[in-house]
């Protein structure tokens, strides 16, 4: 089938998640909670819309890919899983018109062929405001847009926007000796909407999707720390099929930067540098 039975894809996902997602308690249990309600209701009113929030190399990427894998059988390969980097794809201010167009044609041509699809955003904040409103249609209650039934589509937006906020929420938290692992979703959701959201250079700005709460769950991705990073390393050599000497992880994980100055608490990077670091120990 397209799509990966829903109860065997949950429980590994779950699996995956536990045992492959380095220090992320509470994107764990949000894309959880995302997934098994939607793949258990045979008629969901809108489709899944998911946003994922933090700084570089905390997860974002990974997560989404993972959670593709389980959705389709053939992981980001599918045909029914779509990719977009605003970057890449609508580069052009000047022609954003041509861009609306295109983009709406393609969600709605893509929905028609299969409504299951999943549609993949990459750095939503640099994404033309005008051109996230062309999106809103497809992510609604309606039941029919331009013919096409959509409510079993998947959005995921990713998103660097905000990551600044949940570092400095989780470091003041920290400060506040309330230990990382213990931060609820309520801890850092005015942070993320007040820099994602609120924030006239985002993207999101003013766009319909947060007036019209179209986003079902705003996931965000926490700042690594010290023994997160030595995971990393350990999962990253046994990968490459290299030992994994205790020398070699701790050089690794002590050579990239870590914030703030004096206490050196959280990867500037997360894990995003650990697989090229290796390479000069081997």
């Amino acid at each position: 089938s397209r799509l990966r039975a829903g109860h065997a894809g949950s429980c590994s996902l779950e699996f995956d998640l536990a045992t492959n997602l380095v220090g992320q308690p509470l994107v764990r249990q949000q894309v959880m909670k995302g997934v098994r309600e939607f793949l258990e209701d045979p008629n969901p009113v809108k489709p899944l819309v998911m946003s994922f929030h933090g700084s570089t190399g905390t997860g974002k990427t990974y997560v989404s890919s993972m959670l593709i894998r389980y959705l389709f059988q053939r992981g980001l390969q599918s045909p029914y899983v779509h990719h977009f980097s605003p970057i890449v794809h609508f580069p052009h201010a000047e022609q954003i018109e041509q861009y609306k167009e295109s983009l709406k044609r393609w969600i709605q041509g893509n929905l028609t062929n299969c409504g299951r699809s999943a549609f993949l955003f990459d750095e939503m904040d640099k994404m033309h405001p005008g051109l996230i409103d062309v999106i809103i249609p497809f992510l609604g209650p309606s039941w029919v847009v331009y013919g096409t039934n959509y409510r079993k589509a998947i959005f995921i937006f990713i998103s660097n926007a905000g990551g600044e906020q949940i570092n400095n929420v989780t470091l003041a938290l920290w400060r506040a000796r309330k230990d990382r692992e213990e931060i609820s979703l309520q801890d850092l959701e005015p942070a993320i909407s007040k820099a994602v959201f609120e924030n006239p250079e985002s993207g999101f700005w003013k766009s319909g999707i947060i007036n019209e709460r179209l986003i079902d769950f705003v996931v965000p991705f926490l700042p690594l720390k010290h023994h997160h990073v030595k995971q990393c390393v350990v999962s990253e050599l046994v990968q490459q099929g290299l030992e994994v000497r205790p020398s070699v992880v701790q050089e690794v994980a002590d050579s990239i930067p870590y914030f703030p100055e004096e206490e050196k608490l959280f990867s500037s990077t997360g894990c995003k540098t650990v697989a090229s670091r290796i390479s000069f120990f081997f």
